[in-house]
């Protein structure tokens, strides 16, 4: 990733660990093979400061965790990493920031397991600042990615943060609305922070490190193992106050972000679909179990506002613009549906029903969705 070309300010620049030697001990306990963050979480309990446990005798340390992650902290971590690690931190507008050190996010600090470093780039002041989550499906329909940057934008506009986790479809589209607005945007990545995944984002994650901010608890180098992500997800809820899911299949990912938002104790909020769209059965799921119905982003604010005891700013309303008048598409509804459904329920032929959709498509419309099924599409300006 290339260096934000901008320089945070102050603010920022108060956030750093400001002494080489302080970062190195904090490295040398957390970028250590096979000693997991719980065990870095005990340690740093029981002996306050990273350099108070390097220095602990390692019969002390053996009788604590065990005699093979005393040996393992004996010997450090991996010194190309730790070099790379202190390079990269040494360049502009890039933090490591520790556990209840200056410029750590207060919000993780309600969790029960945050982590003990994070690898910032990009305003980490904005680490600290209210936000509120827009998480949904990859593979998002057209109406979700319409949806989801409005929303984002509307929010931001407003003054909150927007957080996702950098996956293509709802989290892309909340970024860039993010961008939009004064709240700006924050990606949570499942990967080392010198790394963007997946690489179809890459512009986006550049645009995010120079205006937002970038953030990991993974070492640099991490790759996106599997098992990575769901750790991302509960920070992603973890550094909001809400967390509004957009579009999701029962299966989708950003299910589990809302699980860890019910645990956190955050908002969970909703927008319903097509009772025929399995992206939208994960969100009718939600709903059912609890989750507040929103239809706009006053919706979301309202009930921030007054979850938090705040007044809020305005959200600028999200108008659908109107359609050009057309009996096909008043009876094609908003639901997914297919060529020969529309077929029966007009009964006009499918040739030129397919000519029509053609035509509505290409003026936006109309959406294809995979398996060969259209969508009308609300836009909203």
């Amino acid at each position: 990733m290339v260096n934000p070309p901008h320089s945070s300010g102050a603010s920022a620049l108060s956030t750093q660990i400001t002494s080489q030697e302080e970062q190195l001990y904090w490295l040398r306990i957390t970028l250590v093979p096979g000693v997991s963050p719980g065990v870095q979480r005990a340690l740093l309990e029981r002996y306050s400061k990273p350099s108070m446990v390097l220095a602990a005798p390692r019969s002390e340390l053996a009788s604590l965790v065990g005699p093979e992650v005393a040996e393992r902290l004996a010997v450090g971590p991996e010194l190309a990493l730790l070099e790379r690690t202190l390079t990269w931190l040494s360049q502009p507008a890039r933090f490591l920031l520790v556990r209840d050190g200056t410029g750590y996010p207060n919000a993780l600090l309600t969790m029960s397991d945050p982590p003990v470093v994070l690898y910032a780039m990009g305003r980490v002041e904005l680490l600290n600042q209210k936000a509120i989550a827009v998480v949904g499906s990859r593979n998002a329909t057209p109406q979700g990615i319409r949806d989801a940057h409005a929303f984002a934008s509307a929010l931001s506009n407003a003054g909150h943060c927007i957080v996702s986790g950098l996956a293509l479809g709802i989290d892309a589209a909340a970024h860039r609305g993010g961008l939009e607005g004064e709240g700006s945007s924050i990606a949570v990545v499942g990967t080392g922070a010198d790394i963007v995944y997946p690489r179809r984002n890459l512009d986006l994650a550049h645009r995010i490190a120079e205006f937002g901010c970038v953030v990991s608890e993974f070492p640099l180098g991490s790759r996106p193992l599997a098992g990575n992500f769901p750790r991302r997800n509960r920070l992603i809820s973890g550094l909001s106050r809400g967390v509004l899911v957009v579009e999701a299949a029962r299966d989708s990912g950003s299910l589990i972000t809302a699980r860890f938002a019910l645990e956190q104790g955050r908002d969970i909020f909703a927008i319903p679909g097509s009772i025929h769209s399995p992206f939208s059965k994960g969100c009718h799921d939600l709903i059912k179990e609890g989750a507040k119905l929103v239809e706009c982003a006053a919706d979301v604010l309202d009930e921030i506002a007054c979850a938090w005891g705040e007044s809020r700013m305005p959200a600028p309303p999200l108008q659908p613009s109107p359609l050009p008048p057309h009996p096909l598409l008043d009876l094609m509804g908003f639901a997914p549906i297919s060529v020969d459904q529309i077929a029966q329920r007009t009964g006009l032929a499918a040739g030129f029903l397919a000519s029509q959709l053609s035509r509505f498509e290409i003026e936006g419309h109309v959406s294809l969705l995979p398996g060969g099924w259209f969508q009308r599409v609300d836009r909203i300006e």
